[in-house]
This record gives C-alpha cells, sequence and structure tokens, in this order.
C-alpha cells in the first residue's frame, strides 16, 4: 500500500511539472542611461512559471571576458520552477570596467524590485554566470557600492554562485591598462579587495585546475581562503575536474540548482 501511495504521489508530481507553463519576455529595459550603446545593449530577458508565487529568482551573466557574448537563459535553468533573469551588459571597449559592473549592478537591482511581478521572491535572488558573468557576480556581490547606487543592500543577496570567475583584476581590465593576461594585479576592480566575512553565501565553481583559464582554479582557491579566513561561514569551492574553462559550466549548474534548493526556504 505504502509503495501505491509512493508511485501516485510521483506521478502526480511528474503531471504536475509537465502542466507548468512558462513565459518569457524579452529585451526589458534596465537603465536610465540614455547613450545609444547603453540602449542598445542595457536589456534582460526573464523566463518565469505562470501562476506561482514565491519562486527563487536566478540573475545569469553572460561569460566573453567583457569584450563578447550576449544574453540568453541557460537551458539547465528552465522548468525547475525558477524565475530566470538572463542579462545583457555593455562591453569593452565601448565602454569602461566600471560601466560594465555598473550594468550588472542596475540589472541585478532590477531583478530585486521585479522579483514578485514575475513570481519571485526578492528575499531569493542568486546571482551567477559564467567567466566575465561570474567576475561581475564577485564585484557587485563584494563591493558593496555598486548594488548601493540602486537602492539594494548587496547582502540581501540570497546567494552568489560564480562559475570560473576571476578574482584578480579581470584580465581585459589589466589589457587596458596595458599588462598580459600573466601580470597580475588586485586594484578595486578585483573581488580579492573587497573579501567580507559578511557577504552572502558565495559558491564558488571553477574548471579543472590543469584544463583552466590562465591558472583560474588557483585564482578561485585563493579567493576561497582568504574568505574562510576571514570568517565568512559559507563559502564553498567546488574544482570541476576533467573540464576545462569553457565546458565547466554544464556540470556546474548541477551545484547550482542544489545550491537554490538549500537556501531558498
Amino acid at each position: 500500500m505504502r509503495r501505491f501511495i509512493t508511485i501516485c504521489l510521483m506521478a502526480f508530481c511528474m503531471a504536475a511539472s509537465a502542466q507548468q507553463k512558462y513565459k518569457e519576455v524579452r529585451d526589458i529595459p534596465y537603465t536610465n542611461e540614455q547613450d545609444a550603446y547603453a540602449q542598445e545593449r542595457c536589456k534582460l530577458d526573464v523566463y518565469y512559471p505562470e501562476g506561482k508565487t514565491d519562486c527563487p529568482v536566478v540573475v545569469w551573466f553572460h561569460g566573453g571576458g567583457l569584450e563578447g557574448g550576449n544574453k540568453f537563459i541557460p537551458s539547465e535553468l528552465k522548468e525547475c520552477g525558477y524565475v530566470v533573469v538572463g542579462v545583457n551588459y555593455r562591453l569593452l571597449p565601448k565602454c569602461t570596467p566600471a560601466q560594465c559592473i555598473d550594468d550588472a549592478a542596475a540589472a541585478t537591482a532590477w531583478a530585486y524590485k521585479h522579483a514578485e511581478q514575475y513570481g519571485g521572491s526578492h528575499r531569493k535572488v542568486f546571482v551567477s554566470g559564467h567567466s566575465a558573468g561570474g567576475y561581475l557576480t564577485d564585484m557587485i556581490g563584494l563591493d558593496k557600492q555598486w548594488l548601493r547606487k540602486y537602492g539594494v543592500d548587496a547582502d540581501s543577496l540570497r546567494a552568489l554562485i560564480p562559475f570560473s570567475g576571476q578574482c584578480v583584476t579581470h584580465y581585459n581590465v589589466r589589457k587596458l591598462q596595458g599588462l598580459q593576461p600573466l601580470q597580475l594585479t588586485i586594484d578595486n576592480f578585483a573581488p580579492m579587495t573587497f573579501i567580507r566575512k559578511d557577504a552572502p553565501p558565495i559558491v564558488i565553481i571553477s574548471g579543472d585546475r590543469e584544463m583552466e583559464l590562465y591558472g583560474r582554479y588557483e585564482e578561485q582557491a585563493f579567493f576561497w581562503r582568504m574568505l574562510k579566513l576571514a570568517g565568512h561561514p559559507d563559502a564553498t569551492l567546488y574544482e570541476m575536474q576533467g573540464y576545462s574553462h569553457g565546458d565547466m559550466a554544464a556540470p556546474a549548474f548541477h551545484i547550482l540548482k542544489q545550491t537554490v534548493r538549500r537556501l531558498a526556504n
């Protein structure tokens, strides 16, 4: 009898999941900047379940070295009961590094303030992204000035989940300074500068240390260690062994979803 009830419950859950409908709204402006490039790039897409409330919200920043890439809703985050916000931001060299980060903050603040409109919760905003997107995740989550400008406390984010994000000053920011990728600096464009114990929970995910970009695993391991030494209570580091910088995002989504399940309560 117990087995029969279990099977019925599983069938009910599968049927409910199959019946859940999702909608996507594209190209929503999120900035008040008036220049033509900002008007072109500063837009986001929202993917959400119809008729739901209090859903987790995942803000997703694409990669591309701060120089390329476009917004998208990751297939791994579809039909998961999440509100997913895919963000475009201005790109180097058509803008400054500060404008890239400011766009990420503006888009995250937009998601925080509009979460309930799409069935999400502003108390459950998770920020994530791959590579350059991971770097932007770390910058706006750790350096509180960026979100403060838009009336949002970075500590109100539920978690930061950077995929292979640069933790020292981004290499394309250093390129603008006349430096090579292996000439490392840590300045106000480095997440490492803003390590603090009271930041949101942070889940740091890296590719295989032997296959990552420019020693990215070691950067992230140092970043994690400094967070732990600073007394951060909820910082975790994962290494996706066997996966390169470009390939590591696919398995990393499993960890993202585990994190959402753990913290979205």
